[in-house]
């Protein structure tokens, strides 16, 4: 890779995006959209003593689950029209590297989704009042890892589709098993054996856990940074196994 040419890239991309109005709306308002309809949907609920709430539990899972959500949606769409529209074809023609373009994007969607991370954190901190024993700035920071997650694993998973209905199919595969068995619902040190197993080889499981650090303890503890490490790794081998998967053109 060249700094260089990756720096050129990136910027590429984020004027791109910022002159896609309904990107930059999805990409900052549902998240907000979605906390407000938790709030609501669990504001009522009783809170056993000494318990988190039922939302400060949910709403501080998916703080990184939505930015994972739609930055895979985003950019999997985004590098599909990318190949059919013929503007890879030409960028690839150029001193321009496959992985100057992935990582070109893990960036710019990284810069979005620390907007994105904050703008949800903020609401729901300062208007829902969302409680952790830990920093707010973490939670952000994984957030924005888990959307860099997701932007990587759209870059992988679009290689593999020839229309944007089919990178969207996607998404039961890849994005909801991973939403099933990350520990939202059940614990997994209470799951079946085998869903167990399935549940240490998906990456949303240790972002989630990270954030559940953040929940329940005042300080950073060598779990989180261990589940930073882990995502984060996760990130780097779905941009290169994306790199060595991108075609050119669809069909």
């Amino acid at each position: 890779m060249s700094l260089r040419i990756l720096a050129a890239t990136t910027g590429r991309i984020l004027r791109q995006l910022r002159h896609d109005r309904r990107t930059i709306a999805m990409l900052m308002a549902v998240p907000t959209l979605l906390l407000t309809l938790l709030y609501f949907m669990f504001a009522d609920q009783p809170t056993p003593p000494g318990q988190p709430s039922t939302f400060d539990r949910i709403a501080l899972v998916m703080l990184g689950v939505f930015p994972f959500v739609i930055m895979f949606l985003v950019t999997s769409i985004a590098m599909l029209r990318e190949r059919t529209s013929g503007t890879l074809e030409r960028l690839l023609t150029t001193p321009l590297g496959k992985l100057d373009l992935l990582f070109g994007y893990g960036l710019a969607f990284g810069l979005a989704a620390a907007v994105q991370a904050s703008v949800a954190a903020g609401v729901a901190y300062w208007l829902f009042d969302l409680g952790t024993a830990g920093n707010g700035g973490l939670v952000v920071l994984i957030a924005v890892v888990n959307a860099v997650l997701g932007v990587a694993l759209g870059l992988l998973c679009s290689a593999f589709a020839q229309t944007e209905f089919q990178a969207v199919q996607f998404m039961p595969v890849v994005v909801i098993p991973q939403i099933l068995l990350c520990g939202l619902f059940v614990d997994r040190d209470q799951m079946a054996g085998w869903l167990g197993a399935v549940s240490d080889v998906l990456p949303l499981s240790y972002a989630v856990e990270a954030l559940q650090q953040v929940g329940a303890h005042t300080e950073p503890t060598g779990t989180m940074w261990r589940d930073l490490v882990v995502v984060a790794a996760a990130v780097v081998v779905a941009l290169i196994l994306a790199a060595a998967t991108l075609r050119r053109r669809t069909g």
